[in-house]
């Protein structure tokens, strides 16, 4: 689908309240356009709706006027520099970053996780700095959501009846 046609449908599921939708294809839309600000821009804007800011924090931190509180958050996230290398979802060489800001942002995370490795590292080798990738980063943890409380009552209701017809058959069986 062609870049501005999911811009439209991001826009379209934000005016209809779809927050999870459009945070998913503008993710996607990351993953294929890793280069463009401005999608990082609006993925940023999105994680403010659920108030989230060190997801915001990690989508702005190529951004000259990003949020200090945001961008703490993100480095207090991602604790180490290459977890924020793998974070940031970059690809390819700094200089194809838009701005000078951008490209000074991912030289420094890049030498600070070379440094902390001790061997260089590339931002199109994700092998290069995944050792030190273990154990400092813990997932951000999603909303509740109507759907998934839903969900997980029916299941455990699915899960209380069959007990109750198990329970139920095996008294049965002895009586």
């Amino acid at each position: 689908m062609p870049l501005r046609e999911t811009l439209a449908r991001v826009d379209a599921d934000l005016a209809a309240g779809r927050v999870p939708v459009a945070r998913q294809r503008l993710r996607g839309l990351i993953s294929s356009f890793p280069r463009d600000l401005t999608l990082r821009r609006r993925l940023a804007e999105v994680y403010r709706l659920y108030g989230d800011a060190a997801e915001a924090g990690r989508w702005m931190y190529l951004e000259e006027d990003r949020n200090a509180d945001e961008t703490a958050a993100f480095e207090a996230r991602y604790g180490s520099p290459g977890w924020r290398m793998r974070a940031l979802a970059w690809q390819g060489p700094e200089a194809g970053a838009a701005t000078v800001f951008a490209q000074e942002q991912l030289v420094a995370v890049r030498t600070a996780c070379a440094v902390e490795l001790g061997h260089p590292v590339d931002w199109d080798d994700p092998a290069s700095y995944r050792d030190g990738l273990e154990g400092e980063y813990e997932a951000p943890s999603e909303p509740w959501t109507v759907g998934g409380v839903l969900a997980v009552v029916g299941c455990l209701g699915a899960a209380l009846v069959f007990l109750a017809i198990w329970v139920n058959g095996l008294v049965a069986l002895f009586h």
